[in-house]
């Protein structure tokens, strides 16, 4: 392992310590907070250690930092060469660390059920990176005993939210009086439903209010968090070796939209996307079996690129990803046997100007 990499590993083990160690207190006064702070800071430092690792770059020309977070997701997302994480632990680390931001520049309320779900989730990711980039086991590092410890851990996603949901109901009785504090607990449901949509910003008061109108109207959460209704927990063990992980919740019906439609499900778009558009160009060469630039010939040939069912270009932040779905790689599949080759390599080859 490069240097480099192996003390940004450990800078991130250190940090992961420390989230599990506050969290541990048995004190409040700032607790969430230095959580969630050392938590992002622990995947911040262990996503660029794979980056390294799997011989990627965390520097761009010219700039005098090292590339943010959210690149370093969709790196490890999307890029070719780096690439090792799905959707779902993308949404856990975006969830994290949207509650980090919320919590370091205003307010973000978590209950106890809340803190124990992210934390726990996100030391079982953190094992699950450490293995799948690095081979190695957390329990290298620090021992089994000192994880997480909840005397009542969640058995599902939908407890947690039920449990916050009640307590925002209870704010908004009348003559409380506690309609700001209402709107403080209500953060963390919109930051889940957000990450899960892939929406980076932070909700405003403008939009917790429209919320809030809508949960004294009678609304359930289903309706207004579709994202947090479309997730739930996996977990796996019990006690000290417990893991946790958030994953999409099996049986909720799906149905595609169109983009501008409006529709009261979850628009399969962003994370679904990902999922749909799960080939990169050098994935479809090599199960397709021909080269990269022999199969960017055959796809400007059947004008795939044309074709949304195929081919879409993904923006995330300021990247452009070109991503193919698995109706291209059949497309392809099924018209090699008949294509001329040479006829298409000359006409659609590297010296084709792309539309």
């Amino acid at each position: 392992m490069r240097r480099e990499a192996k003390l940004l590993m450990d800078r991130s083990i250190d940090s992961l310590v420390l989230a599990i160690e506050h969290f541990n207190r048995p004190y409040d006064r700032g607790r969430a907070e230095i959580v969630l702070r050392n938590l992002n800071h622990a995947f911040e430092m262990l996503l660029k250690a794979a980056i390294l690792h799997r011989g990627g770059r965390i520097w761009k020309r010219g700039e005098k930092q090292t590339i943010g977070f959210e690149s370093c997701i969709n790196l490890c997302l999307l890029d070719e060469r780096v690439k090792f994480l799905t959707n779902d632990q993308a949404t856990v680390l975006r969830l994290l660390n949207a509650l980090r931001d919320a919590a370091e520049h205003h307010l973000v309320l978590l209950s106890e059920l809340e803190l124990y779900s992210h934390s726990q989730a996100g030391v079982t990711l953190f094992e699950d990176i450490l293995r799948g980039v690095f081979e190695k086991s957390l329990a290298n590092y620090v021992p089994t005993r000192v994880l997480p410890i909840s005397t009542t851990p969640p058995k599902d996603l939908y407890m947690v939210v039920d449990e916050k949901f009640r307590q925002v109901r209870e704010l908004l009785r009348p003559k409380r009086r506690q309609k700001f504090q209402a709107m403080v607990a209500l953060r963390s449901l919109e930051l889940i439903d957000r990450a899960v949509r892939e929406n980076p910003n932070q909700p405003t008061d403008h939009e917790l209010n429209d919320i809030l109108r809508s949960v004294k109207k009678g609304r359930p959460w289903q309706k207004l968090f579709p994202g947090i209704a479309s997730i739930n927990f996996a977990t796996e063990g019990t006690g000290l070796t417990v893991k946790l992980r958030i994953t999409k919740a099996e049986g909720m019906p799906v149905r595609l939209v169109k983009e501008g439609e409006e529709s009261t499900v979850i628009a399969v778009k962003r994370v679904d996307e990902l999922s749909y558009y799960s080939l990169g160009l050098r994935d479809l060469a090599e199960k397709a079996n021909l080269g990269q630039n022999r199969t960017l010939a055959v796809v400007r040939f059947l004008k795939l690129q044309d074709d949304s069912a195929c081919f879409k270009e993904i923006v995330i932040g300021k990247t452009r990803f070109k991503r193919y779905s698995p109706e291209s790689l059949k497309r392809v599949k099924e018209a090699l046997p008949a294509l001329d080759m040479e006829k298409v390599w000359n006409q659609f080859g590297p010296g084709h100007k792309a539309s």
